[in-house]
């Protein structure tokens, strides 16, 4: 991923990305991070500039750092280099990191016990594959951030307690992917316990089984016919995301 041609892709895509978390109100005012690793190993990485809305963003607005340089480059966030800085040079096979304060993964975050039981298709894709950080220690910031990047990629979804999620993948189409379908998972469970009646999840045979399903169709492309599709929707709109 190191050509001119694949990094405008990657900016491309990123910008994109962005663009559909507002949309979905997976995004907070100018805050939370997206970044994509433009090299092997992840050591170079685009980010978004600090005070910018996620439903503004434009491919050309993405600033290109390096994960080893010795201070925060100038227009990155503090709590974005510490934590996406940490991630990208730490993570295990991580290429794309997006951290959100969406609302219901959110909220699932906040409860004593946030667990996601396989009650629907949805959230067993995750069944076994989410890690829950219950070390929250403030803002993201050098310890802190430290300790979250010893975690990222060893489950497509990080949720962090008392603060929020993390999503990643290989790419950006697999890690938005992760984040969309994890919070309409959220969103799902939800609602299920806020009627008051008792929820049903599946077995855990069943959860496991279906979990391997959707393996099945991510080895198909799903996630890439998926954001592809996003693109195209934005393009057909006359979006400038790709600017």
């Amino acid at each position: 991923m190191s050509d001119d041609t694949s990094v405008t892709e990657l900016r491309a895509q990123l910008a994109c990305a962005f663009r559909w978390a507002a949309r979905l109100d997976m995004h907070e005012a100018t805050a939370n991070h997206f970044s994509v690793a433009t090299q092997a190993g992840g050591e170079r990485f685009l980010i978004n500039p600090e005070g910018r809305h996620f439903a503004e963003i434009c491919a050309s607005d993405l600033i290109e750092v390096d994960a080893s340089a010795p201070s925060r480059p100038a227009g990155i966030d503090a709590t974005a280099w510490a934590i996406h800085g940490a991630m990208h040079r730490q993570g295990h096979d991580v290429g794309c990191i997006l951290h959100t304060h969406a609302p219901y993964s959110t909220a699932l975050a906040c409860l004593e016990k946030p667990e996601l039981p396989p009650v629907e298709q949805n959230a067993m894709r995750f069944f076994e594959r989410v890690i829950v950080d219950h070390g929250f220690d403030g803002m993201g910031l050098g310890d802190e951030a430290e300790r979250l990047g010893g975690l990222a990629g060893r489950a497509p979804i990080l949720l962090l307690g008392n603060h929020g999620v993390v999503a990643t993948g290989p790419d950006v189409a697999q890690a938005f992917d992760n984040l969309y379908y994890f919070e309409r998972a959220c969103r799902t469970y939800l609602i299920a316990r806020a009627s008051g009646l008792p929820v049903r999840p599946v077995s855990d045979d069943v959860a496991r089984k279906t979990a391997l399903q959707w393996d099945d169709y991510a080895v198909q492309g799903a996630a890439a016919q998926h954001f592809a599709a996003l693109m195209r929707l934005l393009e057909r709109e006359g979006s400038n995301y790709r600017d």
